[in-house]
């Protein structure tokens, strides 16, 4: 089985077919996918979603690139966090991709999104999931200064994933330090991803997980289309590939590294199962 560590449900395309979604899940043995919240409008719908199959978690979050929505409170996060079946804080972090003609400096209503984030996750104890994008070095110092990372108060240090990665082996590296997992996309199966397919390459075991990011970033050899969860296999393909490891290896290990991370999810299957 695999899992699916991060889609958009809720977005069109794929929010009027939930039925058949799901059913593409189970024929290309995708056990679970985390359903990916990016602004708190959204995040009725997504929790909703999530609760209507045991297939589906849900995470409670604002995108660093939606700058006309609710901004969200460290109060809303941990409301929205104490419902069920909601396993992690994000969509979060920074994108500078789009500046246009703003600077750095204008940016700080990022910076200060992504430090509400970062102190709900402290307090629930639940894992941030992180986009970044041209902008990996403020994403890492505000880690290192909001999580708690390399402080002498260890007790309630921020975790989570760097989502989609495509940044360079530094940043990966970086990442890893400060204890965070790295999730691949379908990009990883990309004819220009090189490089990222070398990252991929040296990325611990117990580091590693796989996602669509759906409906977007369709892998090979679906580009162009709308992207679903039942294709995360072809994304653990390809690391399989890169890696010279059976696929049912990276089925395994990203399984698991899911449930330590989002480690309600295992403590709801335990309980169920008890």
């Amino acid at each position: 089985m695999f899992t699916d560590s991060h889609c958009h449900l809720s977005y069109p395309g794929l929010r009027e077919n939930i039925p058949q979604v799901l059913a593409d899940m189970q024929a290309a043995a995708v056990d679970r996918a985390l359903c990916i919240c990016t602004t708190l409008e959204e995040f009725d719908d997504v929790h909703s979603i999530a609760m209507g199959s045991d297939a589906l978690w849900a995470t409670v979050g604002v995108h660093p690139d939606n700058d006309d929505v609710r901004e969200p409170t460290l109060e809303d996060l941990l409301a929205s966090a104490a419902r069920p079946k909601v396993v992690g804080i994000g969509e979060t972090g920074l994108d500078y991709y789009r500046l246009g003609e703003r600077s750095l400096a204008d940016m700080e209503w990022q910076r200060e999104r992504f430090r509400v984030h970062i102190r709900a996750a402290r307090a629930t104890g639940l894992p941030l999931v992180i986009h970044t994008r041209s902008a990996s070095d403020d994403t890492l110092a505000i880690l290192r200064e909001e999580g708690g990372f390399g402080s002498a108060d260890r007790g309630n240090v921020a975790r989570g994933v760097f989502h989609c990665f495509t940044e360079t082996d530094a940043v990966a590296k970086a990442a890893l330090d400060l204890g965070f997992y790295i999730s691949f996309s379908g990009i990883v199966t990309f004819r220009n991803a090189a490089d990222l397919r070398e990252t991929a390459r040296w990325v611990p075991d117990d580091r590693l997980l796989i996602e669509t990011d759906s409906p977007y970033l369709a892998p090979v050899p679906h580009r162009g289309k709308t992207n679903t969860p039942a294709w995360v296999p072809h994304v653990a393909s390809a690391l399989a590939q890169v890696r010279e490891v059976e696929v049912a290896s990276i089925a395994d290990c990203t399984n698991a590294n899911f449930e330590r991370l989002f480690d309600r999810v295992l403590a709801r299957v335990q309980a169920v199962n008890s």
